[in-house]
Order: structure tokens, then C-alpha cells, then sequence
């Protein structure tokens, strides 16, 4: 953190120079994101007549190659230390520029024979740089391929052990023949986390009156199984008879590493005849790699009293093949038709989106060949999207696609006309920002923009003097969301910005009133976390930097703010100079018209004529992966600081044909009244919304809404000023005009063409009396002329 009284001035970004054109838009599409759901265990077995130690062969201080940070859950203090041992042995071996979560667990587990278990997190598959688009990698392994977190929000590895099993409590690496070694347990079950896990399954089919092989979304793992007579696993039909024998018979590892580790000879997986969920397919079998030394440590058993102190050459060789392209498989027969085509809209260009044909792992598709069907020209691609540069704005156009494999092509399938359109012009304003929140405001009579650069951690806050444009930095070790309010009148006007501390989540406040910036804390800092249901409210340790939204009255400043440990939405107020005030304001109890629900993940506030509003989304319902199922949108009203004076209304609640509501809410100020949005999902489309609704709250009529399906997937970040409403579509900026929306007329305009795997942060401003969107997009804080 910076300290009160510094802060760091950059003159001179000048505003001509930086008039840098953005160019053609890409072919990065945002990665898909499955759950994890199958385990992989380690079996707790007698001790053999003969059980050996294997001694440390590497040095005490080896050098981290990654960096694991561990969620402990009830773990005793000597547990902890076994836990690190084993830690620091994957930091010296597995390589990752991103930071690796674990959330650990001890507790009984429901079979007193399991050690230990864990899986990943999530699965990603086509994300920028995946050797293998069709394959799904484990969130660590897929962080440490691409360079960045994919996911902010949740851990990458999750591993459970068995409190009540007969541990070697002194930790010294020493177990009797009667202990079990906790470190060795760990170091296994990482591996698991890791990426050494097979998300195959196996099952009794009623239908069909046999046993089954399911394989539906292959790992970088499962493309390397191969069966004895050199098919690969993932070339078997599922769910089938076929995949099921294969589960239950002798299937080996193709990767070359691995071969070349294990002198040149296939490594045999653990495959019993009797499938065993948790150790079948995912482990080195048993049998023979028993006695091996440190290649053992992948069996799916470890034996009392059984030690290992560092990781086999076989398990790093294996995990190195998961970040290389496995070899493709033999073709059986010619694709199928490609799946569910869609044409949409982009400048100069059209982005084509397809899913695979529905035998394609079979059939070993190479390539997808589209033809521009008003030229005749053809291009080839190897997955979707597919960019169709070099068009002509406002002219329409006809594409075919077809999957083609060494044995022939599929049926062509036709993309329904499309039409690109023009974009904004754009200007770089810093072109070093990645800037992944921004909130604009007027400060006495001009623009001023906050932005978080992710890329530093550091607030920074450019003011327009009139010729250019001046930035300062305001604070550092900073993330999350900035809100962004003005108060005083005239040329006399100080700057309130709320943000979030990126170590500590706290909630912290900066002013700048002409040269002098003051910071302190709001919230968060407290010693100890305060119970929602205490009425009279304080400070609390909460994590409290998940979404925030400040408002200011004639009676001072408030700001909202989530309690992401409890799901509540806080409250703080006080009277210019005065101290803050703390309050709850809903996610707590159902009476009164409030919620349960768990509020607050996005939210904004807004004040017309002294009367405070504040929009936020209500989860009602998750499911096993922590998505939202059900939810609901709510405001909150007030005309006064008075905590009692909230009045609630819920704007929609799921119904039949559409159960999810939030990903980002906005309010705004039009010319036809006070504007809230929000976008929906159904129960087909979630995790991803398909519509954006808007109500205003000024008059009597119903939720207005709709589809962006010639533009993509609308999803968060939403930003409005008086006429236009920003949100992001397949990753670029699409905007909607208030007022033709509200008479059912066209309104959705693309406002930025460039692809972003990451939600493109917005604001709005106004610059000589010309409207702009300022936009983090390619590592550059840019403005966009509105149309």
C-alpha cells in the first residue's frame, strides 16, 4: 500500500498522440468450463512382509517452480505440516506462473478404507493456447498452460482426508507398520488435482441389460489411454459396451514421455476386471509397478508404514505429456454434419461459431473448410469460432461449413446470412492499462476515469485538464470492482472512490480534493467476523471486496457493499466530515419484505432527487459446482440514512421459461425515467445467459427484454449513460439504445470488435460534448465514440 501522502503524477499522455486505431478483431473465444465431479482416492492396505521406505535422492532446498497456497478446513497443526512437505515437493516439480489454490479438508470419509481423496476443481477446454482444443484440462494444469487464472473465484485443486485413519502423528517420515504416512497421501492426491485423472465412468445400463463405458468430456489424461490392440480411449463410442470392456481390461500409457521414462515400454494402467470407481483407469496398476521404488507412488494402494519422499520419473513424464498434443487416432468413417451453425456479426468480418459433429472423436476430424458462398472462396480452420476477415460493411453474406477427415467430408451445412457492421471509431488513452474495472464521473465540469491496472495492482485516476490528459496513481495492491461519486457543487467538488484491497479484502475509501488525496479503510479490518443477526452493526472481517456501489445525498456518502463470507449486502453512511455508520440491508431474514437469498454478487446504486437506489442480484438456488439454478433481481429505496427506512421490491422472479437472473445488474438515468437492467438464463442455457431485460422503475410497464443472437452470448460487464446501455457480446462491447428499445425497434449496435477471453470493463464519459465509452481492451484503456 501506498502511503496517505504519496501518490505518483504522469503529465502529458497527450490526447492526438494517442489516437491509435484498434485493428481486426480475433479469433479468441472465451473457454469452456465444465465441473469436476469424479475422484481420485488413495486406498489405505496392510503392510506388506517387506515395506521400504524410498530415500530422498533430491535436495533438502529445492527451487519452486510454482507457488501453492492451501484453504485448510479443520486441519490439525502436525496435519498441516505433513500437508506442506508435501506441497513444497510439487512447487520444485510441476511449473505454473499462476498461483494454485487447495482447498483441504480433514474430516471421517464414508469409506474407512480411503486415505485421501481429490479432483480439480473445474475442466477448461478451448482456451488460448490448449495443445488439444477438443480435450478438457484441470483447472491448475490449464492456469499454468495459458499463463492466468481462468477462474478467480474458486480454487483450483480440491482434496478431502480421512480424519479417523491411522496416521503417523510425529511426522518425522517414520509410520510403524500399523501408520500411514500423511504427506505421502498428499503428494498423491495433488497429482489427482493436478491433472492425473481420468473422468471416464462405468455403469449398469437398464436399457441396453449390460455394463457400460461413459466418457463424455475426455481429459488431457484420457486422450493417452490406449487399449492393447493401440485404439485410443477417447476414439470409443460413449456411452457404450465397447468402453465399458475397455474400463475393465488392460489399457496402457501412449504419451512419449512417459514411454521414454519407463525404458521405452508402454506404462500399464490399474484396470481390475471389477471397476473401481476412484482407482480404475486413474492410477499405474498395482501389480506392476509394486517393489518399483518411487514409481509406485501413483499405485492406487499405499501400504502401512509405506513412505515417499519424492515423485517418480514415470508420474513427471506423465505429467509433462498432458501439456503436449497427444497423437490423433484412426479415423472410422467420414464426420457427420456440423452442429448448431451460427453467423454473427462483426466489422468488417463475420465470427462463425459451430459445435463439432456429433461422431467427431471417432472420426478424427482435421479440419473445418468454409466457403464464402458470394465469392467462392474457402478457408480452413481447426475449431470454432472460425473469423471471416476482409468483408464489406452492409453487404450480406452466405457461408457453408464442412468437417473433413483423412476418409472424406461431411455434409455441407449452410450459416444463415449475415451482415457486418461498423463498430466505433477508438483512440488508446493509456496504452500500458490493463484495466479490468473502470468507473468514470464528472469532476468540476470534467471527465475524470479510475481504473484498476490488473497487470500492477495499482488505482489509477486520469483527469482531463482540457488539452490532455493527466493520471496519478492512488493506491496499490488493488483488485475487484471501483465505484466512483462526486459531491460538492461547482468548481468546488471532491472525488469519493471505493475499492478493494487485493491481500487483505478489505473495502477502502479514497478522496482527492484538488492535489491532496486522503485513503483509509471502511471495512473488513475488524478482528473478528460480526454475525449477521446482531441488529446494532460495526466494522467486521468479512471479505468485503467482491462488489461495491457508492451514492451521495445532500445528508453525505453511502456505499453498499457484498459480505461475501455471510451472502448479506452492508451498508456504510456518514455526514460529510462526520464517522461511518454500519447497517445491513438485506440477504438476512424474509421478513419485512427482505431476502435470504444470497445477495449481492453484482450491484449499483443511483440517487435522483435525494431518493437512493440500489439494484442487486438474489442466488436462490445452486447446484453441486456452486452455479447459480435460481435467482432473482431486487432494489432497494430509501430517502433518507435511516437503516429502517428501506423499502424492497423484487423487478423478477424465476418462472417456467426463464429461472436465472443477475450476472450484472445496471441503473441508470434516462430521458424516459430511472432504468434497471439485468440479463436472464434458462434452464438449456446456464451457465450462460441469452437475454437482457430492462424495466423502468419511473412507470407502470413490465419487464422489456431481449436476444443478442446475432451478435453472441451478452454476459457482464454492463455500463450506461443517459442514452445507451454497454455489455459484452462473445467477448467484444455491443451497445443498445434506451430509446429504441423501448419501442421495440432494432437497438443493439456493436460498439467494439476486438475478442476478449476476460469481460471487458466500460464507462461513460463526455469530452467537449461528445459521448465516449472508456474500455480495457488488449492490455490498453481505450475510448469509444458512440455511434
Amino acid at each position: 500500500m501506498q502511503t496517505r501522502t504519496s501518490s505518483r503524477t504522469t503529465v502529458g499522455l497527450l490526447f492526438i498522440l494517442l489516437a491509435s486505431l484498434l485493428s481486426t478483431p480475433s479469433a479468441e473465444a472465451a473457454p469452456l468450463v465444465a465441473p469436476s465431479t469424479v475422484w481420485g482416492h488413495t486406498y489405505a492396505v496392510e503392510a506388506s512382509t517387506k515395506v521400504i521406505s524410498v530415500p530422498v535422492t533430491q535436495s533438502a532446498n529445492l527451487e519452486k517452480r510454482s507457488k501453492f497456497v492451501v484453504n485448510y478446513k479443520n486441519f490439525p497443526d502436525w496435519a498441516k505440516n505433513q500437508v506442506q512437505a508435501a506441497i513444497d515437493l510439487w512447487a520444485a516439480n510441476f511449473d505454473s506462473k499462476v498461483q494454485i489454490n487447495v482447498d483441504a479438508t480433514w474430516g471421517r470419509s464414508s469409506a474407512t478404507e480411503v486415505l485421501g481423496s481429490a479432483r480439480p476443481d473445474r475442466y477448461y477446454a478451448r482456451f488460448a493456447g490448449a495443445p488439444d482444443s477438443s480435450l478438457w484440462y484441470a483447472s491448475a494444469l490449464a492456469n499454468a498452460i495459458v499463463g492466468k487464472d481462468l477462474d478467480l473465484e474458486n480454487p483450483e485443486v480440491i482434496i478431502q482426508i480421512n480424519s479417523e485413519a491411522e496416521w503417523d502423528l510425529d511426522g518425522l517420515g517414520k509410520p510403524t507398520r500399523n501408520e500411514y504416512d500423511l504427506k505421502s497421501v498428499m503428494f498423491h492426491e495433488l497429482a489427482h488435482g493436478l491433472g492425473f485423472l481420468s473422468t471416464s465412468s462405468f455403469l449398469f445400463d437398464r436399457t441396453k441389460g449390460q455394463n457400460v463405458g461413459i466418457l463424455e468430456q475426455p481429459t488431457a489424461f484420457d486422450a493417452y489411454l490406449q487399449t492393447i490392440d493401440g485404439n485410443r480411449l477417447i476414439d470409443l463410442p460413449s456411452p457404450s459396451f465397447e468402453l465399458g470392456q475397455a474400463l475393465t481390461t488392460k489399457l496402457v500409457w501412449s504419451g512419449t514421455e512417459g514411454v521414454i521414462a519407463n525404458q521405452g515400454v508402454k506404462p500399464i494402467m490399474y484396470t481390475p476386471s471389477n471397476y473401481d470407481a476412484g482407482s480404475s483407469v486413474s492410477h499405474l496398476d498395482e501389480n506392476t509397478f509394486t517393489n518399483s521404488g518411487i514409481n509406485e507412488v501413483m499405485t492406487p494402494n499405499l501400504q502401512a508404514g509405506e513412505v515417499f519422499n519424492e515423485p517418480g520419473p514415470i508420474l513427471l513424464a506423465m505429467m509433462k505429456d498432458l501439456r503436449n498434443k497427444p497423437s490423433p487416432g484412426l479415423a472410422a468413417g467420414v464426420p457427420s454434419e456440423v452442429l448448431n451453425p451460427q453467423a454473427l456479426i462483426a466489422d468488417s468480418s463475420a465470427i462463425l461459431t459451430f459445435d463439432p459433429p456429433f461422431n467427431s472423436r471417432t472420426t478424427q476430424v482435421s479440419e473445418y473448410i468454409v466457403k464464402n458462398l458470394n465469392t467462392g472462396r474457402e478457408k480452413t480452420f481447426t475449431d470454432s469460432p472460425a473469423v471471416i476477415t476482409g468483408l464489406k460493411n452492409g453487404t450480406s453474406y452466405i457461408f457453408e461449413i464442412i468437417a473433413s477427415n483423412s476418409k472424406g467430408t461431411s455434409p455441407k451445412v449452410m450459416f444463415k446470412a449475415v451482415t457486418p457492421r461498423a463498430s466505433w471509431s477508438s483512440k488508446v488513452l493509456d496504452p500500458a492499462a490493463e484495466a479490468r474495472s473502470i468507473a468514470s464521473a464528472s469532476l468540476n465540469g470534467k471527465p475524470v476515469i479510475a481504473y484498476i491496472d490488473s497487470i500492477s495492482s495499482t488505482l489509477r485516476l486520469a483527469s482531463w485538464s482540457g488539452k490532455v490528459w493527466k493520471t496519478k496513481t492512488i493506491d496499490s495492491d488493488i483488485s475487484g470492482k471501483i465505484s466512483l461519486c462526486a459531491s460538492g457543487k461547482n468548481l468546488k467538488q471532491t472525488l469519493h472512490i471505493f475499492y478493494s484491497d487485493k491481500t487483505n479484502n478489505d473495502l477502502r475509501y479514497a478522496t482527492v480534493d484538488g492535489p491532496k488525496i486522503s485513503r483509509e479503510i471502511v471495512d473488513g479490518n475488524a478482528s473478528k467476523v460480526q454475525p449477521y443477526e446482531e441488529i446494532i452493526r460495526v466494522p467486521t472481517a468479512s471479505n468485503v471486496s467482491v462488489s461495491n456501489a457508492c451514492a451521495i445525498t445532500s445528508e453525505g456518502i453511502q456505499v453498499f457493499y457484498r459480505d461475501e463470507t455471510q451472502g448479506v449486502l452492508l451498508g456504510a453512511f456518514k455526514n460529510f466530515g462526520g464517522n461511518w455508520n454500519y447497517e445491513l440491508v438485506d440477504g438476512d431474514r424474509k421478513t419485512d419484505f427482505r431476502t435470504t437469498g444470497d445477495v449481492a454478487f453484482h450491484l449499483k446504486a443511483l440517487v435522483d432527487r435525494n431518493k437512493t437506489y440500489v439494484i442487486y442480484d438474489s442466488v436462490l438456488t445452486i447446484n453441486q459446482n456452486r452455479d447459480a439454478t435460481s435467482g432473482e433481481i431486487r432494489v432497494a429505496t430509501r430517502t433518507s440514512f435511516d437503516p429502517g427506512g428501506w423499502k424492497y421490491r423484487t423487478l423478477e422472479s424465476p418462472a417456467t421459461d426463464v429461472t436465472i437472473f443477475g450476472y450484472d445488474v445496471e441503473i441508470a438515468k434516462s430521458a424516459k425515467g430511472i432504468m434497471a437492467s439485468w440479463f436472464s438464463a434458462t434452464v438449456i442455457s446456464m451457465p450462460d445467459p441469452t437475454q437482457i431485460r430492462t424495466l423502468n422503475l419511473s412507470t407502470a410497464t413490465g419487464v422489456l427484454s431481449t436476444s443478442t443472437s446475432n451478435y453472441g452470448t451478452p454476459n457482464e460487464l454492463f455500463s450506461s449513460d443517459l442514452k445507451t446501455l454497454l455489455f459484452n457480446c462473445l467477448g467484444r462491447l455491443c451497445a443498445i439504445d434506451y430509446a429504441k428499445f423501448s419501442k421495440g425497434q432494432s437497438s443493439i449496435v456493436l460498439a467494439s470488435s476486438w475478442q476478449s477471453t476476460e469481460p471487458i470493463a466500460s464507462a461513460w464519459i463526455k469530452l467537449n460534448k461528445v459521448r465516449y465509452a472508456v474500455a480495457g481492451i488488449k492490455g490498453k484503456l481505450v475510448l469509444l465514440k458512440a455511434a
